[in-house]
């Protein structure tokens, strides 16, 4: 389950296409389930610190007995720690509790516009690119709003946005801008928390190729150049997650579930998500 398809990024970099999502996983839980999903053949594990579960994904990585280079590592900067100073800072913290000397991944989590202090952070993030701290550096959830106004001073593309694709919320006009800067398309809540299973189109691609629903879902992701992180402290589920590369979804089953759109947001909107993520 090694063998998988990767996107390059925009500074060369490799990233594997599919990748393994923590949010909501518990602390306590962070290591067996990331443990889970090291052993299921997972090489790209998506953590933040604002999930407050970055020591369990750095102590299943350490305990997989893998060498660092073969997982992919990404993390993300709480909003409350945005601004030029305290995002260095905020990296340290990160970086220690992961237990790694180089994150492959680092991104603004969200763009809190109404701050609005993604260039002096990203002056951050570029300084910790240089240093060769990190190997690559994104933003998650902005919209083509946010990257427009992000580029206007960055010295460097972001090489990854993260946010919310699934069959029913596609952002098309946010992938576009991605792609029209060279920026990679990641998605979170891939499968729009189980709710896209059960459209009428990811269930026919499921029963003609006999696989799961999600399969098609994260199948269907793939055969779009998208990364995606599913998420699932199920052990079965994880297995079943990454068990999308024996089969291929023909053009009318890929026209026919991209054709599911409805605007069905599920997360916040990055207009409106403000909050600091710091913990009460």
């Amino acid at each position: 389950m090694t063998d998988q398809p990767t996107i390059e990024l925009n500074n060369g970099v490799t990233i594997p296409q599919i990748g393994f999502g923590t949010f909501r996983v518990d602390e306590a839980e962070t290591q067996r389930v990331a443990e889970a999903a090291l052993a299921a053949g997972y090489r790209h594990i998506d953590t933040a610190a604002g999930y407050y579960n970055e020591a369990g994904v750095g102590a299943a990585l350490k305990a997989s007995g893998l060498p660092r280079d073969e997982v992919f590592l990404t993390t993300k900067l709480r909003n409350g720690d945005q601004g030029y100073d305290s995002a260095l800072k905020a990296f340290e913290n990160s970086r220690a509790a992961l237990d790694v000397d180089v994150v492959d991944l680092y991104l603004i989590h969200w763009p809190t516009p109404t701050r609005w202090l993604a260039p002096e952070t990203w002056r951050a993030f570029e300084k910790l690119l240089a240093d060769g701290a990190v190997r690559a550096i994104g933003v998650s959830n902005f919209l083509p709003q946010h990257l427009g106004r992000l580029l206007e001073t960055a010295e460097v593309v972001p090489a990854v946005n993260q946010f919310e694709i699934h069959p029913s919320l596609q952002q098309q006009a946010a992938q576009a801008a991605c792609r029209e800067n060279g920026i990679a398309v990641e998605a979170y809540g891939p499968i729009g928390k189980g709710e896209d299973l059960e459209l009428d189109a990811v269930v026919a691609a499921a029963d003609a190729h006999d696989v799961s629903p999600a399969q098609v879902v994260l199948r269907w992701h793939l055969q779009n150049g998208t990364i995606a992180i599913p998420k699932s402290a199920t052990p079965e589920r994880i297995r079943s997650n990454i068990e999308v590369f024996g089969f291929e979804l023909s053009d009318d089953e890929m026209a026919a579930i991209t054709g599911l759109e409805s605007g069905n947001r599920l997360y916040p909107n990055p207009d409106e998500f403000e909050a600091t993520q710091f913990r009460d």
